[in-house]
């Protein structure tokens, strides 16, 4: 093994880390609004992910690290040709950030459900951008021989891409309900239940359309990709069957490995590639 692959291991294990402990924060984050019915349960909800949330963004810095470390063309390429869309990123992050600080600072109800709507529009919008990158990299961009992207922002924001962001918004939110029943009681527990449930139906749907679309606009599926993306397939369905048994503990834990097994689907079809050039695949 060279070194090359030995650091494309190991940034796949980082963004591994990256998307099973951030999804189930984004998920909460998410949920926030609709699972909580007053100010005391969206309190209990916020405080199951308060003492993690800001370590485990830690994965996504390391990532980055990695990459500029043992890759730095490639890290140059990425982060300039989507810039905005990383910067976009960047702002949905700081509003999220700054709403766990600031919702308890003061009493009003007011002031608090507004700080509850940006921890949701924070999740929501990162979960989204983290899912059009994935599928632009999967799908490709147009880079030119000077490993330059010519293209702009709404290439990016391609419908592919797009869904990609849905698919992963409705994975995290599975993550995350099955992660509150875990961590909460009463009411609220058994309303977690209930969206646990509907978010693995959508999770399902939109990962099977997500996937058969993969198949005929990338060639991440034949190039690696598919062995990964069957287990990931299976360990779905499982959440499912383990979400109606009430076995809340193994729904999570086969949530988060699908959420693995897919990350490494998109790793394996890229590799030995990072960065897919539209214009001419040799780029």
């Amino acid at each position: 093994m060279d070194l090359n692959t030995l650091w494309f291991i190991l940034i796949t294990v980082l963004f591994i880390g990256f998307f099973v402990l951030e999804g189930f924060d984004y998920g909460v984050g998410i949920l926030l609004p609709f699972l909580g019915k007053n100010d005391d349960e969206r309190r209990g909800i916020i405080n199951t992910i308060g003492p993690v949330w800001d370590s485990n963004e830690v994965w996504m810095i390391t990532a980055g690290g990695a990459m500029f470390a043992a890759f730095p063309q490639v890290y140059a390429t990425l982060f300039s040709g989507a810039y905005l869309v990383l910067v976009l990123m960047l702002l949905f992050l700081i509003v999220r950030g700054v709403a766990f600080e600031f919702r308890s600072k003061r009493a009003e109800a007011r002031w608090r459900n507004t700080w509850d709507w940006m921890l949701f529009i924070g999740s929501l919008g990162a979960a989204v951008l983290w899912g059009a990158v994935v599928g632009n990299l999967m799908r490709g961009l147009a880079i030119e021989a000077d490993m330059n992207y010519y293209g702009g922002l709404f290439p990016l924001l391609n419908p592919f891409a797009l869904w990609g962001g849905v698919t992963l918004v409705a994975l995290f939110v599975m993550h995350g309900a099955n992660y509150l029943v875990l961590r909460t009681t009463g009411d609220l527990e058994a309303r977690a239940k209930e969206m646990a449930f509907k978010g693995w139906m959508a999770a399902l749907i939109a990962t099977v359309i997500f996937v058969l679309w993969a198949y005929f606009a990338t060639d991440i599926l034949t190039s690696g990709g598919l062995i990964p993306a069957v287990i990931a397939a299976v360990l779905l369905i499982l959440v499912g069957v383990f979400v109606k048994q009430g076995a809340f503990g193994k729904a999570f834990l086969s949530g988060a490995l699908t959420i693995a097994f897919a990350t490494i689907m998109v790793f394996a079809g890229l590799y030995p590639r990072i960065l897919i050039s539209t214009i001419k695949p040799e780029y």
